[in-house]
């Protein structure tokens, strides 16, 4: 059955929020089986039970509070026969590097603490016209991570002053994975990925630049999609890299993630990168594609040198593989050139480094009096000790970072930013065309998700000297090309396992469309252990 004839289903009794996808709430509110207002309130449920208090998730750095006024509003509104959009009262969530008019934008820093925003990010504006509630802001490794970063160096001593806890920010502390709290939900879009896992909204969105949304998708067991650099306005979003950075959904289902898409992509006059990538008005249509078959006929080719790090996870990959050969997908073998994995993490420093630098400070100029300016000055506030920021190990990052970058008019930074990543972007290319392939496959992350651990606790392997299978995922961001990840399966401990599937630019379609035919039967997702099932989930 494809996604069209699914939207065409009645509502079925026993609707439960964890299982529904949007077309399924579109059915139920439509035909009056359940209202915004009851969606809501199941979903605010959850976040108090498991995020507030239980296993304290904390995966939400802001809750709104008129999240429940704004869903009677829609009722009243669905009531007089008036629907804003293809989301109307629908809750998501997103990470707070996203302006939302009237809420505050931290970027995960205790150093932005109070910033509101008057307007609204250009992707958040197309979700509130089309009628969505933005229940929440979610917690984020501070500035994304990379913003203010030892990622380039090779010294211990520079790792381990630097380096901070995976999910952890000054703003909203520690995130937990909901499927085993010991663990980490994996990189800067960490909370979006553990609200959506936990089922604290029906989607959320994240920012990918060299792999927060797919990280955090593969870690808590859920699709999450970096699309095509371009595709999705960047503009009302804190930056870290533009030319890396984009945004993208995260949900527990590929029809969700599709849906979501769409009605976020569209050209921002303010940001000239989605003139010629995104439509110029209406909601694009990826559900249309989405259907069961879509892996017959297609090639698609597993990167050898991200395979051999963890056994476990090696299975679980070369199961999900033998699936889509089943289902009448060839397969094949192939390599990446050398060069390619060993400039990758080398390009990504540089660019990073040097253009979190430069476009911080024209975010920061949006910003009240009393906010810092530029880097310099948001490191000289980390470092001031009357301010009691929490994190020495993020405030030597940012002092390294603005010691270190390059000015975006250095032959160094020119050289990667330009040069460099047209070298990445046609040795993908070139492995697409000899092998004739549809898309590439391998494993999201090369491990399951990292414990917790306290910070500057113990030095890590520098990344310039890890396995090629390390970052696997920035080969996307260099390139500028869509990189899906799927949930394909758990470990022995209960670890989720997530497969990236890889194409060329504007192939968003194309890969939902193999997500779609191979992801687990619709009804089946299953809550982590540490955020089960409650009564107030079914809703019919």
């Amino acid at each position: 059955m494809d996604a069209e004839s699914n939207r065409r289903k009645p509502p079925s009794a026993g609707l439960n929020i964890a299982n529904a996808t949007i077309a399924d709430l579109n059915r139920a509110l439509t035909c009056g089986a359940i209202s915004s207002s009851a969606l809501v309130a199941s979903y605010v449920a959850r976040i108090e039970a498991y995020d507030r208090q239980g296993p304290r998730i904390n995966s939400l750095i802001y809750l709104n509070k008129a999240a429940l006024k704004e869903a009677a509003q829609r009722d009243r509104e669905r009531a007089m026969g008036q629907s804003r959009g293809p989301l109307h009262g629908i809750p998501i969530v997103l990470k707070d590097n996203f302006d939302a008019a009237g809420m505050p934008t931290t970027a995960g820093s205790r150093l932005l603490a109070g910033h509101l925003p008057s307007r609204d990010a250009f992707v958040v504006k197309r979700l509130r016209d089309a009628g969505a509630i933005i229940l929440a802001k979610t917690n984020m490794q501070e500035f994304a991570g990379g913003g203010g970063s030892v990622m380039g160096s090779r010294e211990r001593q520079v790792l381990q002053a630097g380096t901070v806890p995976s999910g952890y920010s000054t703003q909203g502390g520690q995130t937990l994975n909901p499927h085993d709290v010991r663990y980490s939900p994996s990189s800067s879009s960490g909370g979006t990925g553990a609200a959506v896992a936990a089922a604290f909204a029906q989607f959320g969105l994240g920012t990918d630049t060299i792999m927060s949304i797919r990280g955090p998708g593969s870690v808590n067991g859920i699709v999450g999609l970096k699309p095509t650099n371009g595709l999705l306005s960047r503009s009302g979003i804190v930056p870290l890299a533009p030319s890396l950075d984009t945004a993208g959904p995260m949900a527990r289902n590929i029809y969700d993630t599709a849906f979501a898409l769409g009605v976020m992509a569209g050209v921002d006059a303010t940001d000239p990168s989605t003139a010629r990538d995104a439509p110029p008005h209406g909601w694009p249509d990826y559900i249309r594609g989405l259907r069961k078959g879509a892996l017959r006929d297609s090639r698609f080719g597993i990167v050898q040198q991200f395979l051999g790090t963890d056994p476990e996870v090696d299975e679980v990959f070369h199961s999900a593989v033998s699936r889509m050969r089943e289902k009448g997908a060839t397969v094949m073998e192939v390599r990446y050139p050398d060069y390619l994995l060993d400039m990758k993490e080398g390009l990504c420093s540089i660019i990073m480094a040097s253009e979190f630098r430069a476009h911080i400070a024209d975010y920061l100029a949006s910003t009240g009096t009393g906010f810092p300016k530029s880097l310099a000055e948001l490191a000289a506030a980390a470092a001031d000790p009357r301010r009691r920021y929490p994190s020495p190990e993020k405030a030597y990052a940012l002092r390294y970072t603005e010691e270190h970058a390059l000015d975006l008019d250095d032959p160094g930074y020119l050289a990667a930013r330009h040069h460099g990543m047209a070298l990445v972007r046609h040795a993908v290319d070139a492995l697409f065309a000899r092998h004739e392939l549809d898309a590439l496959l391998y494993p999201t992350l090369s491990g399951t998700a990292p414990r917790i651990a306290a910070a500057g606790t113990a030095a890590p392997t520098p990344y310039l000297a890890m396995p090629p299978s390390h970052h696997s995922t920035v080969i996307a961001n260099l390139s500028g090309y869509p990189d899906l990840t799927i949930p394909i399966g758990r470990t022995i401990a209960g670890l989720p396992v997530g497969m990236s599937i890889f194409g060329r630019a504007h192939a968003e379609a194309k890969l939902l469309a193999y997500g779609y035919d191979l992801e687990r039967p619709p009804g089946t997702y299953v809550l982590p252990r540490h955020t089960p099932a409650l009564e107030s989930d079914v809703l019919l």
